[in-house]
């Protein structure tokens, strides 16, 4: 399962696999790299990640992006 995120204006996802939450950034050309000097607790729920993300990645909100929401 995908989910995808804008957080603070940059597209990020979240995959859920072997039970871990792995975080990636997303390119305009589909192109998708693994962030890796973020871990996301395994057990936090799918409803928490937003929050998640918006408590790591705060210091990116500015007044045009100052919201992490899910996008399709």
């Amino acid at each position: 399962m995908l989910i995808k995120f804008k957080v603070f204006g940059k597209k990020m996802s979240v995959l859920r696999k072997n039970e871990q939450w792995l975080l990636y950034l997303e390119s305009d050309t589909s192109i998708r790299a693994r962030i890796y000097d973020v871990v996301i607790p395994s057990e936090l729920n799918e409803s928490e990640l937003d929050c998640y993300l918006a408590d790591i990645f705060h210091e990116n909100a500015s007044i045009k992006f100052s919201t992490v929401e899910r996008y399709m």
